[in-house]
């Protein structure tokens, strides 16, 4: 598939609708499917420890935040590397790719161990700041450290994945994800059953161990483009550090801002109580389950737009971001639809605790009416990313969710509680959404270059 669709985009002068559609259906499923597992995951993972009781729920929501912050630095660190090596498979520098590959994992790793440290030492401070309540202090403090301390494990994991699809290969990337789910639930029923809380951090550490082996034996012992070859000397070139660091950085900053933004919610949201912070953590698992469409078509974005600038098709590129972004809104839409009527039945299953579902089904349907216009965020962002522009999108993401989100969640929370919250993270979406599409549409992100 990655041969196939990468000769198309280099050769074929001209593609009809229905090829291009095609091309974008081959490469999402794979990805779609890969999240839905991991969705899957999360909701078993939730429903596990969910059955502990609102505490158990709570001590993991307290930090999950936290936790997206540290993996979303890891996912922008692989992202930075990944859409060189699109760009470069599809200018048929494929040489180049692999060197740039073997920069990317010496520099990845080195940048997880630093947030690994980080981490550990923040640890305790971060919970009293977060206003922990003692009664979850513990738990919450044990489940973030083995999740720190797996993070070199995640990165890996991320970075090799990104360069799969990146190079075209969806299928593997999403066997992988989809046997780490499956192991994640076993060792969770392992785990859990003797640790508590901390056991489901244990239990997804173990599963991204195992699989971080398998992944990175494909990547570079057998990937057709990415495999290592003996004969290639090997030396940083500080022409892609830079474009890492052009790329990587607004990708992280957005990610910092983004979460710190989750993390302040959480901060707005701790004073309500045990049952809101339960609450207001399996409304965001659930939801989770609505825009797994729009990161499998990101990815496809990112891949494709990365590929055609590569090869010099900006006209392809701009064709291809076009459709993306219009299956995104359309796909999270009809997710939505069919969630808003669910939801009861989903927190059922999550948490046996009235209260908690009641309160998690209100707030997640007020959320629901921004999904189609987040779902254009999510890929638009990726068809800018795959052409190297990371700086705007990431200023508009800033403005949207530190000037809209938390302004309004302040504003809002001290008369609608958690209602308010979620109220504010809709009309914050809907502004991302429109914000993004702008600046997709207008094309100036077509005159980047690496």
């Amino acid at each position: 598939m990655a041969t196939n669709f990468t000769e198309i985009i280099k050769n074929q002068s001209v593609l009809s609708n229905k090829q291009k559609i095609n091309i974008i259906i081959q490469l999402s499923i794979p990805t779609i499917l890969s999240q839905i597992s991991s969705i899957l995951m999360q909701y078993i993972d939730a429903a596990m420890v969910g059955h502990l009781g609102p505490d158990a729920s709570a001590s993991i929501g307290i930090v999950s935040t936290s936790s997206w912050l540290l993996s979303g630095l890891c996912s922008a660190m692989a992202t930075s590397f990944a859409v060189q090596v699109a760009q470069l498979i599809g200018a048929s520098q494929y040489e180049k790719a692999r060197r740039t590959f073997k920069t990317a994992l010496i520099t990845s790793l080195i940048f997880s161990c630093i947030l690994l440290i980080i981490g550990v030492l923040v640890n305790q401070s971060l919970l009293t700041w977060l206003g922990a309540d003692p009664a979850i202090f513990d738990n919450a403090s044990a489940y973030f450290l083995v999740f720190t301390l797996s993070l070199p494990i995640l990165q890996l994991n991320s970075l090799c994945s990104s360069m799969l699809q990146c190079s075209g290969n969806m299928k593997i990337p999403s066997l992988l994800n989809a046997s780490m789910c499956g192991l994640d639930v076993i060792y969770n029923l392992i785990f859990i059953h003797y640790f508590g809380v901390v056991g489901a951090a244990i239990g997804t550490a173990l599963a991204q161990l195992t699989v971080c082996f398998i992944n990175l034996w494909y990547t570079t012992c057998h990937s057709s483009l990415l495999k290592f070859q003996n004969h290639e000397k090997f030396y940083l070139e500080k022409e892609t550090l830079k474009n890492a660091f052009q790329i990587g950085t607004p990708l992280a900053f957005e990610h910092i801002a983004i979460c710190g933004a989750m993390v302040m919610s959480t901060k707005i949201i701790a004073p309500l109580g045990t049952i809101a912070i339960a609450a207001h953590s399996f409304a965001i698992t659930a939801e989770s389950l609505c825009y797994m469409p729009g990161y499998g078509l990101e990815a496809a974005a990112t891949t494709l737009v990365g590929q055609c600038m590569g090869a010099q098709r900006k006209e392809l590129a701009k064709s291809f971001s076009n459709l993306t972004v219009a299956f995104g809104a359309i796909i999270m839409g009809i997710i939505a639809i069919v969630m808003f009527v669910i939801s009861p039945f989903v927190f059922q299953i999550l948490t046996p605790d009235v209260q908690t579902q009641q309160l998690a089904t209100e707030v997640l349907r007020i959320e629901l009416f921004a999904e189609p216009l987040y779902g254009v965020s999510i890929v638009a962002s990726g068809a800018l990313r795959g052409a190297g522009d990371t700086l705007i999108p990431s200023l508009l993401n800033l403005l949207s969710i530190w000037g809209v989100r938390l302004s309004l969640s302040v504003l809002f929370v001290q008369t609608m509680g958690l209602h308010g919250v979620w109220l504010a993270m809709c009309i914050e979406l809907c502004v991302r959404g429109l914000l993004l599409l702008y600046r997709q549409q207008r094309g100036q992100w077509l005159e980047k270059s690496l």
